[in-house]
């Protein structure tokens, strides 16, 4: 006979089978939970069998009054991980212990007054070592066994492997540095750029291998740090598993087989077991790694875990035959990025002796004071540190001296790359009060604002100068910074010069084209100068004329995107280049168009707001401008979070919107489906809009259709011709449609902050009040109780996860500047800048990099740099090597 808590289970199970209706029994469940109290009580043997039946009669008893059978659901979940032992008791249930063992106590003492052993007595039958009579208690025994064999009061009993416990370290360890003559460390670092097969056990296939994840020489592969790392220290026992946590376990290989698979493919199931359970492993289509399987074999697993008829399992999880060496002398293992045929464990042996030959050679290019002011490591132990750590501190002490070069280098190649620039004369171009004021009053309908006027001077005292002009201006989405452009532009032409703008993408280059003609048709001059637009979607005939004219100086202004800096873009007398949204740029490209010329002035603006530290380390051969300030009349965008099931509320509200002329963007992070990512793609996303807004017009721009058809297609955007916009990422720059007024980003969780604050800049430029909704997906662990709690201040900041908190900052800021910092700390300065944007390809440059560390860099930078701005000292003559080395390599900085 079932126990009624198997009852329960089975009542739960269907209940959630068949949508949370409250249908698994008649009545509903409240009415159920009253009546199976009782006897769940008669059958109770402990006090957190006790406790278990309080908190699952009270869940049920308000099951009744949850709203959304997705909350149900939760709901029912949440209770079957109880029954299993997968979720702890709430600590207002476990504070019930001890009253409930004075209950059963007396109880027990009663019964053996009386000479009776009643129903409730049992709760001693542990004591007396009787077992219980009746299929009920014993089908309770069953639960009791397998998910409650635990402390209540301490958590659950843990089985422990023997591992040493991992040390920790205050400060990096010092050595001295071997005595060695300059051009022995030089030939040492020649050996560095070896080929890998020059290696001890690297042959020929091996080295091919290593070619194919672009690993050449013996440095690329000693800078090949892992990917992330596997704490050994930290295992979990598979009876202390949880369902979709992701973790590692180590099992023995029980047995296995193959299985038929979906789609006719074969898989390979696996039973794994260690002292304290079973764990089922199915390798979907990977029959064949049964040849490398054998009873018995001690492997380790990393994967999420889920739970299915209470047994713990694991979908394609990441697997290794256990090293049992590296389990007894390491803590923590290294996981490196692979290639077909090339194994973890081969290329970790081989990794072990290459971090350990050179950690006591390689040549340390910072000077001791350096290192000494700063407290960082020898570049050697911290090369071995980065691959094999022997603890967490001694990774963070690595990875610390690791991120310091590379900000150090990168500051000095650029700050050297500007002296280059700056040692050759620039045109001087004249700029009275008068002409200024003028231009300005002329030029533009509005009012600049001071912030505008402070970014005009800073450009005007550069531009007057024989010294060429390298100045990043940096505002806000609005912030006004084309007309400041405009303004520089507008100089050149009363210097009679050439100016030219360049922007990452035609839509943008058109968009500054319509700009700069409308400003300098107002503006003052007698013979309206001549601009031509230069992008790829002209004739090759087109194209070719505007060459012409570029290099006879008939065109006097020319726009374009990439196309101005291709070999053959002659000017005849180019004074002032602006490259707009600079970080979609690298600095080779900067340098390219200030090739085409006799060292113009060059101004390169961002609408992606950057730290002040990070933008001087990121662009330290520029000097640096900031708006901060945006037009007056700019109303706040309203941002909102949407819970993805009230996707329909917010279509009817965009509707509303639609119907009083207003367009709209719906944002979407994929051009295709993809199986791995359960956003919806922008095309499926056009088909579904499309029959949701049937009577309006809906069209889809995404980044694989041709330059031509992206500037005809927001050209009729712009024009009306639509009134939804289904887009990718592309909306980020270069969209100015005054008349959008709601844009709706869908998967808004798997964007950056900077990002989310771009797309969200596409409205709210005209006079209608702008809406900003943000979509998380739908299997994402977002919780909008935890960020309105949060938001409330009932609940701590780090009770958020990541996503979490960039959404929510997202609706509590429009501060660009705010937000960037923001992001800093979430995701660090790595995945801010992007590598492209920093002009430092292989590097690993700035990833998860503190703002202390980079005003560290850049202040030891200009120090090194005004004691030797040639790095000819002796001293320093390594590490000029070093920067010559690292960026012949990565071929950005020209």
């Amino acid at each position: 006979m079932p126990s009624a808590l198997e009852k329960m289970v089975k009542i739960l199970r269907l209940e959630r089978e068949q949508g949370g209706k409250n249908t698994a029994v008649v009545g509903g469940l409240s009415a159920y939970a009253s009546n199976w109290q009782p006897q769940a009580r008669e059958q109770a043997r402990r006090p957190q069998h006790h406790i278990l039946i309080d908190e699952i009669a009270d869940e049920l008893a308000a099951y009744e009054s949850i709203d959304g059978e997705g909350r149900r659901i939760q709901k029912l979940n949440y209770l079957l991980d109880r029954i299993t032992n997968r979720k702890p008791a709430p600590q207002a249930y476990r504070d019930r212990l001890a009253n409930w063992e004075e209950k059963l106590k007396a109880l027990d003492d009663a019964a053996g007054k009386s000479g009776r052993r009643g129903p409730q007595s049992a709760h001693s039958g542990r004591r007396a070592g009787r077992q219980d009579r009746g299929g009920s208690r014993k089908n309770f025994q069953a639960y009791d066994s397998a998910s409650w064999d635990e402390d209540f009061t301490g958590g659950p009993r843990q089985h422990h492997l023997d591992i040493p416990a991992m040390p920790s370290l205050s400060r990096p360890p010092r050595a001295p540095r071997p005595e060695r003559s300059q051009e022995e460390q030089l030939a040492i670092m020649r050996e560095l750029a070896g080929p890998t097969s020059t290696i001890k056990g690297i042959g020929k296939k091996f080295s091919e291998l290593l070619q194919l994840m672009d690993l050449h020489s013996v440095k690329d592969l000693l800078f090949n740090f892992p990917r992330e790392y596997r704490d050994y220290t930290a295992l979990k026992c598979i009876k202390d598993l949880e369902g979709e946590e992701t973790t590692t376990v180590i099992a023995r290989v029980d047995r296995y087989h193959v299985a038929a698979g979906s789609g006719g493919g074969k898989d390979l199931v696996v039973l794994v077991s260690d002292e304290s359970g079973l764990l089922s492993v199915r390798f979907f289509r990977q029959h064949f790694l049964a040849t490398r399987l054998r009873r018995g074999m001690l492997i380790m697993l990393h994967g999420k875990v889920r739970f299915f008829r209470d047994m713990a399992q694991m979908a394609n999880p990441e697997w290794e035959e256990l090293d049992l060496g590296n389990l007894r002398q390491i803590g923590i293992v290294p996981i490196y990025r692979l290639t077909k045929g090339l194994r973890a464990r081969h290329l970790r042996r081989t990794m072990k002796a290459l971090a350990k030959e050179w950690a006591a050679k390689i040549p340390d290019p910072i000077p001791q004071s350096v290192l000494d002011r700063n407290d960082l490591a020898d570049l050697g132990w911290a090369i071995q540190q980065r691959h094999f750590p022997d603890g967490w501190d001694h990774l963070e002490h690595a990875q610390r001296r690791l991120k310091f070069d590379n900000l150090l280098m990168l500051q000095l190649a650029l700050l050297g790359k500007r002296r280059e620039w700056q040692a050759v004369a620039g045109p001087a171009l004249s700029c009275d009060d008068e002409f200024l004021s003028s231009f300005i009053e002329q030029a533009f309908p509005f009012a600049l604002t001071a912030s505008q006027k402070r970014a005009i001077e800073d450009i005007r005292g550069d531009i007057t100068q024989p010294v060429p002009m390298n100045r990043l201006l940096q505002g806000d989405v609005g912030s006004g910074k084309t007309a400041v452009a405009i303004i520089a532009l507008g100089i050149a032409l009363a210097n009679g010069r050439q100016a030219a703008l360049m922007a990452p993408t035609g839509v943008l280059a058109e968009q500054h084209f319509g700009s700069l003609n409308a400003a300098l048709a107002r503006a003052p001059a007698t013979d309206k100068p001549v601009i031509a637009l230069l992008t790829g979607a002209l004739t090759a005939s087109e194209r070719e004329s505007i060459y012409r004219g570029m290099a006879d100086g008939s065109i006097d202004i020319v726009v374009g995107t990439h196309a101005l800096i291709q070999e053959g873009v002659e000017f005849h007398d180019l004074a002032v280049a602006v490259i707009d949204e600079q970080q979609r740029f690298g600095v080779d490209q900067r340098a390219a168009l200030r090739g085409k010329a006799h060292n113009p002035h060059v101004l390169v603006m961002t609408a992606t707001p950057f730290p002040r530290t990070l933008a001087l380390t990121a662009y330290a051969d520029l000097d640096l401008t900031t708006i901060d300030e945006k037009p007056p009349g700019r109303q706040k965008i309203v941002s909102k979070i949407i819970d993805p099931v009230a996707r329909e509320r917010l279509n009817g509200y965009v509707i509303a919107q639609l119907e009083q002329g207003r367009q709209a963007f719906f944002v979407q992070p994929l051009v295709d489906e993809s199986d791995s990512i359960e956003t919806a793609s922008a095309t499926e996303a056009h088909e579904r809009l499309s029959q949701v807004f049937f009577r309006f017009r809906v069209g889809l721009l995404h980044g694989r259709m041709s330059p031509g058809e992206k500037n005809e297609l927001m050209a009729d955007f712009a024009a009306q011709k639509y009134d939804v916009m289904v887009t990718t990422a592309i909306a980020e720059v270069g969209v100015d449609m005054p008349n959008a007024s709601v844009i709706v980003i869908d998967g808004a969780n798997r964007f950056g902050l900077a990002q989310l604050h771009q797309f969200r800049g596409r409205v709210g430029r005209g006079a209608h009040q702008s809406y900003c909704f943000l979509i998380p997906d739908s299997s994402a662990d977002i919780s909008l109780d935890r960020i309105r709690a949060c938001q409330a201040g009932e609940l701590a900041a780090d009770a958020l996860n990541t996503a979490e908190k960039r959404l929510s900052a997202m609706e509590e800021s429009d501060d660009g500047f705010f937000l960037a910092e923001r992001d800093m700390e979430l995701r660090g300065a790595g995945e801010l800048l992007g590598r492209r944007q920093s002009g430092v390809s292989d590097l690993q440059l700035l990833e998860m990099t503190s703002p202390e560390l980079i005003e560290t860099a850049r202040r030891e930078a200009q120090t090194l740099y005004e004691e030797d701005p040639d790095l000819r000292l002796a001293d320093h003559q390594l590490l000029a090597e070093y920067i010559s080395q690292v960026f012949a390599d990565s071929g950005d900085i020209s």
